[in-house]
């Protein structure tokens, strides 16, 4: 096991946080907090929402169930795995079950865990939950609602690592997700 030593830095002391924007699925926050090393204060912005979950659905003759959406972000259709909000008193794990049959029509039975992480710490303050599912079976039609219009497109997993390397798959949460299931399950 790798061992990091222990940090000496300090953390910033919070002397002020404001709501500025409320963006329905999000809030932006001011923070202004005190420099540990001179104490000056500096303003920051922050995003606050709640945790996401994903999931990597794979089929029993081993293909990855991905999504093609138009992501406003962007400006173009992108290819991901399911995802969403984990709705209030829902556990990310059925979260990621849920969002798989919504935007796939896919059922998977169990979410097994690949990890949780930050999106990006300096901006967010949530986690996201990662899974992967087993033997998924077509169980529905997509159940998009009017802002979300999802495809399903199947690719064997074998064929991930080479959508990731293209940036055919450029979407960084997926990606990381992708590469830590490559890495812990790679393609025979």
């Amino acid at each position: 096991m790798i061992r990091i030593p222990p940090s000496s830095l300090r953390a910033w002391r919070e002397l002020k946080r404001e709501r500025v924007a409320d963006c329905g699925i999000f809030t932006v926050e001011r923070s202004v907090a005190a420099s540990p090393v001179d104490e000056q204060p500096h303003a920051f912005h922050c995003i606050q929402s709640i945790d996401w979950a994903q999931i990597l659905p794979i089929t029993t003759d081993g293909k990855a169930v991905l999504v093609r959406q138009y992501r406003h972000g962007a400006q173009r259709v992108t290819l991901e795995i399911p995802g969403g909000l984990v709705d209030p008193g829902e556990d990310a794990a059925t979260a990621a079950l849920r969002e798989c049959l919504e935007e796939t029509g896919y059922r998977g039975r169990a979410a097994l865990a690949l990890g949780v992480v930050n999106p990006n710490p300096a901006l967010f303050g949530n986690r996201l939950h990662a899974f992967y599912a087993l033997d998924v079976e077509l169980e529905s039609a997509v159940q998009n609602t009017g802002t979300e219009v999802t495809e399903a497109v199947l690719v064997p997993v074998a064929e991930l690592e080479e959508l990731l390397l293209a940036g055919e798959i450029d979407h960084a949460l997926v990606a990381g997700t992708l590469w830590r299931y490559l890495r812990l399950h790679p393609p025979r």
